[in-house]
């Protein structure tokens, strides 16, 4: 006997599927941890290393990498992109008319 599976297409963003306050925030948070982490791993720095460049201990980028953000304020997380070597640009605009709610996100090339 097989049992069907439901599917729910996400929103965009699964902070906000998993109905979690301030899920705007945790996806921006969680995508520039991504992107440091990605920085990281393509210079082949150990954690140490990144640490030391990033002023903070060895387990702070232990927990970043592995996604535990609420010791990082955005704020802090730009100056460790700024600190990698990366300008962090903030745009602001009109959300599209096709969109019936304005969003969050990090775009990064």
């Amino acid at each position: 006997m097989t049992q069907e599976i439901g599917v729910q297409a996400s929103s965009g963003n699964v902070f906000a599927d998993l109905g979690l306050e301030n899920s705007d925030e945790l996806l921006v948070k969680a995508e520039l941890a991504r992107k440091i982490s990605s920085i990281i791993t393509k210079q082949q720095m150990t954690q140490a290393e990144a640490a030391e460049l990033l002023g903070v201990d060895q387990p702070k980028i232990s927990a970043l990498i592995n996604g535990k953000l609420s010791g990082f304020s955005t704020v802090r997380l730009f100056r460790f992109l700024n600190a990698l070597g990366r300008d962090v640009e903030i745009v602001v605009k009109t959300k599209p008319k096709s969109r019936s709610q304005a969003q969050t996100r990090v775009v990064a090339p």
